[in-house]
């Protein structure tokens, strides 16, 4: 009996290593499709002194890459930055760097977000302040 055990024991241990293997075998799910940001993009910033200011982003987007053009009230240059999935950040090439991050929003179309908004936060050497973003196109 014992030895019936014992067997039956070894037998639904090497059943459930061969199980264990193949769920492991199995494909790992499609990775989604960045959201599209490409466009213009009006920012209404809430600044790190207290004070409220509209800034503009002119995005191309090639894949997960973003570049483009920045208009500020005080400065403007060029943007690069990237996009993982909806999480956009974005770098100005200006005298004091601004670097925008956000969740792009809106409706999907094909699986892809067509972002019309661009909500999240910035960084300046002031520090930090926050901002609501809409796409114009």
């Amino acid at each position: 009996m014992k030895r019936y055990c014992y067997g039956l024991l070894l037998l639904c241990l090497a059943f459930a290593g061969v199980a264990g293997k193949m769920a492991f075998a199995q494909a790992p799910p499609p990775q989604q499709q960045p959201a599209n940001a490409a466009g213009n993009w009006t920012l209404y910033c809430k600044d790190p002194n207290g004070t409220t200011s509209t800034k503009y982003l002119e995005l191309q987007q090639n894949g997960t890459v973003i570049s483009g053009h920045f208009k500020g009230p005080n400065q403007s240059g060029g943007v690069e930055g990237t996009i993982d999935v909806q999480h956009l950040v974005v770098r100005t090439k200006t005298r004091n760097v601004l670097t925008f991050r956000g969740r792009v929003d809106g409706q999907r179309v094909d699986g892809v977000v067509q972002g019309n908004t661009f909500n999240g936060t910035f960084h300046d050497r002031g520090g930090t302040g926050s901002f609501q973003g809409v796409r114009s196109n």
